[in-house]
């Protein structure tokens, strides 16, 4: 390689001295035949430069850079590669857990629900998202009191807030929305309903009346009609605790009481001094029930009991043993049903109860 440029330049200057020599203006047989002697060397020098190699062009490449020590790794046999063991006890990796993300969608339909022992109506409309009215709405055999739930009892649950009608003779679409305080459009427009026009309504048909609301029904039961004893105990107007245990269920609207839970056979007393007007068995879902008139405008209900201490046209002091604790009538476990009224009206028991 170190020879090849001083051959090139020997080559360009014998060269140019052979032109020179043939173009000095000879002629004649002199300069004839010393051009074809030229142009023969030419070629035996063209032929001997054949096994000489060209010097070539060298690219400047980057240093290469030693890699970091990573230490030793672990062969891992093809079959074993992609699959989620860890291959080395040297390090904790986390394994990778395949997950496919489904987005939530609406319900678009009425299923339906098991009561269970121990719920209430508020913890079945919580697993739903639901309020407890529309429970209550959508459930025939709960409309009279949410305290008409039994283990095992099926219930409707609907994808939204509202009432569950079913189509009676003579019902129109005015009628319907009227009833429940809604607009026409609220019934035609509910995507659950596939209601088309013209819209008509078939006997028996079930509709979801999205935002509608029923009016609470009080229950009633009647009362002592016997005479009332001059030393009958007048109430105090301030009510102690008939038992004790725990509040499952609050008062709301269509549960004007509270439900304290408490082991089957947990005493019940006198929330204030009174007149037992009723003490036995009802059909209204409150099982074995007493009623006491506080007479001064308050009465008191204790429901569900598993037995009663009094009898109807008996006085009682406050704090006086009348019952016990069961799960007697429509009824999901041991728990006692206490409300307490005033001049006919259901008020919330905590405004009148110790805190």
């Amino acid at each position: 390689m170190a020879e090849t440029p001083v051959a090139l330049a020997r080559w360009r200057a014998w060269r140019s001295k052979a032109v020179r020599w043939i173009s000095g203006g000879r002629e004649g047989f002199v300069s004839r035949y010393a051009a074809h002697l030229a142009v023969i060397l030419l070629v035996a020098f063209a032929l001997s430069l054949k096994g000489i190699e060209l010097p070539r062009a060298v690219a400047d490449l980057p240093t290469p850079t030693p890699a970091p020590y990573l230490g030793e790794r672990a062969r891992i046999p093809l079959a074993d590669r992609g699959s989620l063991r860890v291959v080395t006890t040297q390090a904790l990796v986390r394994a990778p857990v395949p997950h496919t993300t489904i987005p939530d969608r609406p319900r678009r339909e009425v299923i339906t629900y098991t009561v269970r022992s121990g719920d209430t109506v508020l913890g079945i409309a919580a697993k739903f998202g639901l309020q407890g009215e529309t429970i209550v709405w959508a459930n025939a055999s709960l409309e009279d009191s949410p305290d008409f739930l039994m283990p095992g009892q099926i219930l409707n649950i609907l994808p939204v807030d509202g009432v569950y009608h079913t189509v009676q003779e003579k019902d129109t679409l005015e009628s319907i929305a009227k009833k429940y305080k809604v607009d026409v459009s609220a019934i035609t427009e509910c995507e659950y309903n596939n209601l088309t026009e013209p819209y008509k309504l078939v006997l028996g048909q079930h509709l979801i009346i999205p935002g509608g609301e029923k009016p609470y029904v009080a229950r009633y039961i009647s009362a002592w009609k016997g005479p009332v004893p001059d030393n009958v105990e007048r109430g105090t107007g301030l009510f102690g605790w008939p038992t004790s245990g725990y509040v499952t269920q609050r008062y709301w609207s269509q549960h004007r009481a509270i439900d304290i839970g408490a082991p089957a056979g947990t005493p019940v007393y006198a929330a204030d001094s009174g007149f037992v007007t009723f003490a036995g068995w009802t059909k209204l879902g409150y099982g074995r029930l007493i009623v006491i008139d506080h007479r001064n405008g308050f009465i008191t209900y204790y429901a569900h009991l598993n037995a009663c201490y009094v009898e109807a046209g008996e006085s009682v002091g406050k704090g006086t043993l009348i019952g016990a604790v069961g799960s007697t009538g429509r009824s999901t476990g041991p728990h006692l049903h206490f409300e307490v009224r005033y001049k006919g009206v259901q008020r919330n028991p905590f405004v009148y109860l110790p805190r």
